[in-house]
């Protein structure tokens, strides 16, 4: 019987249990939030349209019970306050440390043996609080940001190509961050042909910095941050590592020496299975695209300083 458990019943935490239990990725998907009542309507309503779209996961809503949440095998944490338009994802540091932190203790003394994924802003930063706080080993704490990031990069190549948007195929390194993430436009293909035969740079440097800011453009948009797209990707991650399916995808991992950087949270090409991340792959990278990763590791590990300098961890 396998378990996941997402923290936090708003749009993101409500679309990645939506997609798991619609997907049948887990047997019991539990959803839980401080607000009362929000988890267990949600879950009820999921419930309900079981009737016609015939699937069959067990669906737990509750309000801050986090003995139901025990025994989960994934716990993905989406709490947190929402980005507003013109709002960074760093500016949400001080008050989603302070949330997630409590969360992910709350889950750990329920489920020792759970791996943890991380939605919530700024994902570098909180993922790097987590493995600091908890003392986790690195395999079991993964940030989302890249698989999300990766998503949208291949939407923008999709659709300034005209191609199939499952014939494509693009990752995105980095933090995760409007002007931290790292399209990489050299390694990006369509059925294995590379995406320079059907755009110009000119069209590549427009597709990559669509992708940079695809977050904010959304917010703008929808007046808060997305949702389908995150809570979906969240989702593929938790498939990934309860299906042991051994994914290549970019997330945020520890990197003790690898891609030249010690001790921090980033986006990077991971392998993901049953015991969580169980692999780095190194890929090379062009002068260009490994001094933007020098220089979005330094942004990441000024927000990290926060969290020393605030006395988070």
């Amino acid at each position: 019987m396998s378990k996941v458990t997402v923290i936090g019943a708003g749009m993101v935490g409500a679309t990645c249990a939506n997609v798991l239990a619609a997907r049948e990725v887990a047997d019991e998907v539990v959803l839980i939030d401080i607000k009362e009542g929000l988890s267990e309507g949600k879950m009820l309503d999921m419930y309900q349209a079981s009737a016609t779209t015939d699937f069959k996961t067990k669906l737990t809503g509750c309000t801050n019970d986090y003995a139901q949440t025990a025994n989960s095998d994934v716990v993905v944490v989406t709490s947190g306050i929402p980005r507003k338009p013109g709002m960074t994802r760093e500016e949400l540091i001080g008050t989603n440390a302070n949330i997630v932190k409590s969360v992910v203790s709350q889950a750990l003394a329920h489920s020792p043996n759970a791996i943890f994924v991380i939605v919530s802003n700024p994902m570098d930063t909180m993922a790097y609080l987590t493995l600091k706080s908890t003392g986790l080993p690195k395999n079991r704490v993964i940030g989302m940001g890249g698989a999300l990031d990766s998503s949208r990069f291949r939407c923008y190549l999709a659709k300034a190509t005209g191609a199939n948007i499952h014939d494509v195929d693009g990752m995105v390194i980095g933090g995760h961050g409007d002007t931290t993430m790292i399209p990489l436009t050299s390694k990006a293909t369509i059925k294995g042909v590379p995406v320079s035969q059907f755009l110009s740079q000119e069209e590549l440097a427009k597709v990559a910095a669509d992708t940079m800011v695809g977050g904010a453009t959304l917010t703008g948009l929808l007046g808060t941050s997305a949702w389908y797209a995150p809570g979906a990707a969240a989702a593929s991650v938790v498939e990934a590592i309860l299906g042991d399916q051994k994914r290549i995808i970019p997330c945020g991992y520890y990197l003790e020496g690898e891609y030249g950087q010690e001790d921090i949270m980033i986006g990077v090409p991971v392998v993901i299975g049953r015991e969580g991340i169980e692999k780095i792959i190194e890929i090379e990278l062009t002068d260009e695209e490994k001094a933007a990763f020098e220089a979005s590791a330094a942004a990441v590990r000024k927000v990290n300083q926060i969290l020393y300098d605030t006395n988070a961890i």
